[in-house]
Formats: structure tokens, C-alpha cells, sequence
């Protein structure tokens, strides 16, 4: 069973937050934290990591992320648009460079036709220097194959892949 979490990712994160000064916080809905534990499992990761926030219910993402009801209520928690201002919300909130959400469909049940189980919705939100309109918010949709506890970790080592990648975009 592959639902290890890849050690080497946080570590890859911790070097490029360090080399750039940049600041990270995430927001879980799916992996319930599991993001959070991966990159505070690398020591020192306080130099870079200012919070894990995991916001389960609608409630808690309008709570602490500000999350619209429209978005919730409109496409559901596991969107494209949650997603977004998942990650948007938890960079606003924590004042950090970067911002990670994830949202999905864990299984074993609860999937659709359109969102079946293993959907997961990954977003990253960038906080660019003021003036310089460069922030910006994406979201990728994937669907993983397993249990509840690979795609959580696929999920997981995904989003550190899609930071790593946003970062390596921004810094050129």
C-alpha cells in the first residue's frame, strides 16, 4: 500500500522557503492536517511555517478562512472556487508569501458523478510585494485512486509538488 508520504517534499520546501524568505500557511479540509505534520516534521520549520488551519465544515471555512457562503453554497465544498479562496483566505489571514488549501473526496464514500471519491481540489495562493499586482491564486482538480488514507497522502505530496512548482514560477 503506497500511502506514504513522500519525506523528501517537505524537506524540498524547507530549503526553498529558507533560500527565499518566503512564508507559508495552509489551509486543510480533506487531509485534516496531514500537510501541516509533513512540513513540522522538518526541524526548524518555524523559520517559515506560520499555521495549519483544519476547516472541515462549511462553518469553519467561512469562520477562519472567509470563504463565501455564495462559493459554498453555489459549488460545495469541493470546488474549484472553495478551493481558491481557501488558499486565498489562510495567506490573508496568517500575512503570509503563500497560502496551500486542499479540498476533496477522501472516500470512502461521499463521491458524485462529477466529483466521484479521490477528488481532490489543490490551491495555492501567492502574495505578491504591494504595488506589484503580482498575486495570485490557481487550483488544480485531480482525482487519485485508493483508499481514504492513499489519496490523503497523495494529496498531501501533491500539494507540496504544486507549492514547489508556483514557487519556482514566481522566483524564475
Amino acid at each position: 500500500m503506497n500511502d506514504d508520504i513522500d519525506r523528501e517534499l517537505p524537506m524540498d520546501v524547507a530549503d526553498v522557503m529558507r533560500e527565499t524568505g518566503d512564508t507559508l500557511a495552509v489551509a486543510e479540509s480533506c487531509t485534516g492536517g496531514l500537510i501541516g505534520a509533513a512540513i513540522t516534521a522538518v526541524p526548524g520549520a518555524s523559520d517559515y511555517f506560520d499555521s495549519g488551519l483544519t476547516t472541515y465544515a462549511y462553518d469553519a471555512k467561512r469562520r477562519h478562512l472567509g470563504v463565501s457562503r455564495e462559493a459554498l453554497d453555489e459549488y460545495g465544498a469541493v470546488s474549484e472556487p472553495v478551493a481558491r479562496e481557501m488558499a486565498q483566505g489562510v495567506r490573508d489571514a496568517t500575512d503570509t508569501t503563500w497560502g496551500i488549501a486542499t479540498t476533496g473526496v477522501a472516500g470512502p464514500t461521499g463521491g458524485t458523478e462529477d466529483d466521484p471519491v479521490g477528488t481532490v481540489y489543490i490551491g495555492i495562493a501567492y502574495a505578491g510585494p504591494w504595488g506589484s499586482e503580482s498575486s495570485f491564486a490557481t487550483v488544480s482538480r485531480y482525482e487519485f485512486d485508493g483508499d481514504r488514507a492513499t489519496v490523503r497522502a497523495k494529496t498531501v505530496d501533491r500539494a507540496l509538488e504544486d507549492l514547489l512548482a508556483a514557487v519556482e514560477d514566481v522566483r524564475g
